[in-house]
């Protein structure tokens, strides 16, 4: 065995506690740098792993022990988050700055991630100081594993499918202007897997005719809802983050920041080229982007204008929504049907309701949940809550919006572990809202214009909703989800608008459990990075 093996080997043995023995190990090596990247048609300075922007793809299967050894050759500190991989137990590996430190400059970081009982398609992405604008993120695949059936045949492709807005400016151009506590300008263009709106460059797909493929579509953007669509070819969908969906079939389908979708496409037209389309939602200013889908046998170009897609029209997206359900007689990780959990029967044993507004503090923007705006402290609430250093004071934020002014606060929802609880999300800007839970999926059980009020609960789809990471607010409307607590630890519950996050429009889910048991959390890992004001602190062993 080589050295180098070897030595990972004895790593992960001694790093490694929490992981079935019988589960296979996939390792990585990352080295993340700044490069010269040209997704719109001008070269700009990008984020890249191993060269590669975006990112290399993560392909696993259920209990897969992922371990991800990230070298950061930024000038500044970095680090990844695993949108969508729940942590089971081990928020420390969570990859936001309220649970996990920055990998700093020159140094390494090994992330060890198990996608237990999980299936799907998800991605990664630099959560921290506005990184997501310049790149490094990738897709994060989970398949099932082999004798778990899997409710379509076997696609002849696997594509991941990128599509996010984009601006020209430098992330540290773009961060400082928040860093003032101003309003960003709007985004510049949209792009696939990194490919600009138009010319030779564009990002294309090679299929053979009449054979069937696989798109997972991920809106890694920072602010818009993306409408993607192919000429001349429905989608059929059949999977959204980790859950088998009805298998309804879509000439066009609304992607809101930080959602994945899964769809199957049959090329089943003329052989030629095809456009594959992306636009932006619910905006004044059009923004939209062409992709290819290419017959490997086509001899012919394009021919005519791309297909036009909705605009703003939120009732056709929001009946697109409601179409979206479980496939109940679908296998998940285990051979046991995805709805053999039947969470309308469970009863919740607490309402909250989490309220977005924006506002100034002092003459400065901000945003905020239930008028508190999230404050970062030095050191990151987790490891703050292992060592007991205080620092923030759980249930500081209320249940309810109190309505008045925003003020600024480190908002800690406090929450009991083994419960069943409902989130009810109010929007009452003009905006859509994009709303994403670290560490969990949740049913998302209801939606609808207006005023959330008791009586809402009568339409609330008890039976077959989709379980997901990220749900989107219309505008002037509504969101209720269903969540039970049984993932413990400190996990980021906020907006998608990456903007509206940096600026306060997000809180932390204390998932807390008297017991002392290691079986309802992992200890802190060996190789923790410590910093702030428990920087050099000794961690417990294991």
């Amino acid at each position: 065995m080589p050295l180098k093996q070897a030595l990972a080997v004895f790593l992960v043995a001694l790093l490694v506690v929490n992981v079935v023995a019988e589960s296979p190990y996939r390792f990585f090596e990352w080295n993340v740098t700044y490069g010269t990247i040209w997704p719109l048609g001008l070269p700009q300075q990008g984020i890249l792993i191993n060269g590669q922007f975006p990112g290399p793809d993560i392909i696993s299967v259920t209990n897969d022990n992922v371990i991800i050894n990230v070298f950061n050759n930024l000038d500044e500190p970095f680090l990844l988050s695993w949108n969508g991989i729940q942590n089971r137990r081990n928020s420390f590996e969570d990859g936001v700055w309220g649970t996990t430190c920055p990998i700093p400059p020159g140094k390494n970081f090994t992330y060890i991630l198990q996608v237990k009982d999980q299936i799907g398609s998800f991605y990664y992405f630099p959560s921290t100081a506005f990184h997501k604008a310049a790149g490094g993120f990738g897709g994060f695949r989970i398949l099932s594993r082999p004798g778990i059936p899997v409710p379509f045949d076997e696609p002849a492709g696997d594509f991941t499918v990128l599509i996010g807005d984009w601006y020209k400016s430098n992330h540290t151009y773009l961060k400082s202007i928040l860093d003032r506590n101003h309003k960003l300008p709007f985004v510049d263009a949209i792009h696939i897997n990194g490919h600009g709106p138009q010319g030779p460059n564009r990002a294309s797909f090679i299929v053979d005719q009449g054979k069937t493929y696989r798109l997972r579509i991920s809106n890694v953007g920072l602010e818009h809802s993306l409408n993607f669509r192919i000429e001349g070819h429905k989608m059929k969908l059949v999977e959204v983050e980790g859950t088998h969906t009805m298998q309804e079939t879509y000439s066009s389908l609304d992607v809101h920041v930080g959602q994945t979708y899964s769809v199957l496409i049959t090329a089943d037209q003329t052989p030629k080229d095809y456009y594959i389309v992306v636009s932006n939602r619910f905006s004044s200013i059009l923004l939209s982007t062409t992709g290819v889908l290419r017959y490997s046998n086509s001899n012919q170009e394009f021919t005519g204008p791309p297909p036009g897609g909705p605009t703003s029209e939120i009732g056709w997206s929001l009946n697109q929504a409601r179409s979206i359900r479980t496939n109940l007689s679908a296998s998940g990780p285990r051979p046991n049907p995805q709805g053999s959990y039947h969470y309308g029967m469970i009863n919740t044993t607490r309402t909250i309701r989490l309220a977005n507004s924006a506002g100034q503090v002092n003459g400065k923007q901000r945003y905020a949940v239930n008028s508190v705006s999230f404050v970062p402290t030095d050191t990151p609430l987790k490891l703050a809550d292992y060592f007991k250093i205080g620092g923030f004071t759980p249930g500081n934020i209320p249940d309810a919006p109190p309505g008045g002014g925003i003020h600024l606060d480190t908002s800690v929802l406090q929450t009991d572990y083994r419960t069943f609880i409902e989130i009810v999300f109010e929007n009452k800007e003009q905006i859509v809202q994009s709303w994403h839970l670290n560490g969990y999926a949740f049913w998302v059980v209801g939606m609808d214009g207006g005023k959330w009020t008791p009586a809402s609960r009568d339409q609330y789809n008890l039976r077959d909703a989709v379980s997901r990471i990220t749900t989107q607010v219309y505008p002037r409307s509504w969101t209720a989800i269903y969540i039970a607590l049984d993932n413990v630890g400190m996990w980021n519950l906020r907006t998608e608008f990456w903007a509206r996050q940096y600026l306060g429009q997000q809180l932390y889910m204390r998932v807390y459990t008297t017991s002392t048991s290691w079986r309802d959390e992992y200890p802190i890992p060996i190789n923790a990075l410590l910093c702030g004001k428990v920087a050099g602190r000794h961690k417990r062993p294991f």
